[in-house]
């Protein structure tokens, strides 16, 4: 790594909360300049831990604890996701929600969940009997009560949505650090330095957006507010043919774990089913097991039966932040220009623009910062989404380029313009599985198995 000076806020963790970090702050200026900001992370690339994995749902927040950061943040985040969505192009439908009641403690708990999605500031909730409850959802399992619809629940692209806030980061001027893992921190009178796995980075202000590792930063600058622990979900993903039982998303009444198992139509058109809810220990291990496998089958079953006799199509798992507070914990240390965004549940997509938002309000407490006047516009990102048209469509975009009608990934649809333009982007893929986050290539139902090697050809070809 070479020596880029001193750096006006470094912002640790390059997952969706810290993309927008970094967003927020290279909008910033301070003293008459823009602010130099650099965004580091451990991994090869942006979203590639908690924000990759997860169920996709941006949400209403209909469902926080009144009162909490976190319902804040998520109803805020809402907003300014759905505006931020349509600017750059990022995949989002709304499907609206319907939480099934199958049990008579469920079905009397639907009210205090319509009181609590109004004391959160939203009032589209509205309760259903059983024949509605299966007029919205035909395909259910037999014994349904009812349930709540939430029809202003919306699902998103998970994958795009980090990606954008990095790639406008950088138009901004933020240096992006791959590969870099924190090892040391020194906070001295007007400086911090960071020993890195790639050297010396110093700065003004650190924002630890470090996720799962987000604790562990903070206990190098010497604090023990919040400890983490990584809670597993793994989720079956159902072929594209199953996408006609599954209009809405289907919600379980929630417990103290969490949302519970849960069915869901996916933006790239397939059916999520999961996910399941395991405390680890091990921060990496991201593996599908036999049980889990088991368990959502067992859940699916009752849930909606004619699911699993559809084609599955792939089974993930990804870790989530499971912290011993019971709200996030975003807090400044003034003496130590240092600020984190630790504790980030499920909800942190949702919320990542508002998080950022927050920090920001958090820092101009101690240091003065003003909106810059000569930002880039947003950028547009390419489209993976099923909503809208993708490039194997458009007549005109293949006439004038033909790579755009040169299908590599049949299953999913994916052109060789496609891979190219996510080569030749700000922040191209280093691995077959940035690939797949980017174009979708080898996501479908083989599985790379027929397009395996063309697509990994086109990812090593030299560019011009």
């Amino acid at each position: 790594m070479t020596d880029d000076g001193v750096y006006d806020a470094v912002v640790v963790g390059a997952g969706v909360v810290g993309a927008a970090i970094a967003r927020e702050l290279s909008g910033c200026s301070t003293d008459g300049r823009a602010m130099k900001v650099a965004l580091v992370d451990a991994r090869a690339d942006v979203g590639d831990a908690t924000s990759k994995a997860n169920t996709a749902i941006l949400h209403t927040g209909f469902d926080c604890t009144p009162g909490s950061l976190e319902a804040r943040l998520v109803r805020r985040g809402y907003e300014l996701l759905l505006a931020y969505a349509h600017d750059a192009g990022i995949p989002v439908e709304r499907t609206g929600a319907l939480l099934v009641a199958w049990t008579a403690d469920e079905l009397q708990t639907l009210p205090s969940l319509q009181t609590k999605a109004e004391l959160n500031g939203y009032m589209g909730t509205r309760l259903v009997d059983a024949e509605q409850a299966y007029a919205m959802v035909p395909a259910l399992g037999p014994g349904v009560l009812g349930g709540l619809a939430v029809p202003d629940e919306f699902i998103i692209c998970p994958w795009t949505t980090p990606l954008a806030y990095a790639h406008d980061a950088l138009a901004r001027g933020v240096h992006l650090k791959l590969n870099t893992s924190v090892l040391s921190v020194s906070v001295q009178s007007d400086l911090t330095r960071m020993e890195t796995s790639q050297g010396l980075l110093t700065t003004r202000w650190l924002i630890n957006a470090a996720g799962l590792g987000s604790d562990g930063l903070d206990a190098m600058l010497g604090h023990d507010r919040f400890h983490l622990h990584p809670r597993r979900g793994q989720l079956i993903v159902f072929d594209k043919l199953a996408r006609s039982k599954v209009d809405v998303i289907v919600l379980p009444v929630p417990s103290k774990v969490g949302k519970g198992v849960l069915i869901s139509p996916t933006v790239f058109g397939n059916v999520m089913l999961g996910p399941t809810a395991e405390d680890l220990e091990d921060r990496f291990d991201t593996a599908t097991t036999e049980d889990g496998l088991a368990f959502l089958r067992a859940k699916g079953a009752s849930i909606m039966p004619s699911l699993l006799d559809e084609d599955v199509t792939a089974m993930y798992a990804g870790l989530r932040a499971a912290s011993d507070q019971s709200d996030v914990t975003i807090e400044l240390t003034a003496e130590q220009r240092y600020v984190v965004a630790g504790g980030i549940r499920s909800t942190g997509l949702t919320a990542s623009l508002a998080i950022a938002e927050y920090v920001r309000a958090l820092i101009v407490n101690v240091l003065p910062l003003d909106d810059r006047v000569d930002l880039p516009a947003t950028a547009r990102m390419p489209n993976i989404g099923e909503a809208a048209p993708r490039p194997y469509m458009d007549s005109d975009k293949i006439a004038a380029d033909p790579a755009y009608g040169d299908i590599v990934c049949f299953c999913e649809r994916v052109t060789r313009g496609e891979i190219r333009d996510a080569r030749l982007s700000a922040i191209p893929p280093t691995d077959i599985d940035g690939l797949r986050r980017r174009t979708r290539a080898q996501l479908g139902r083989c599985q790379g198995f027929f397009c395996g090697a063309r697509v990994q050809e086109l990812l090593e070809e030299k560019l011009p």
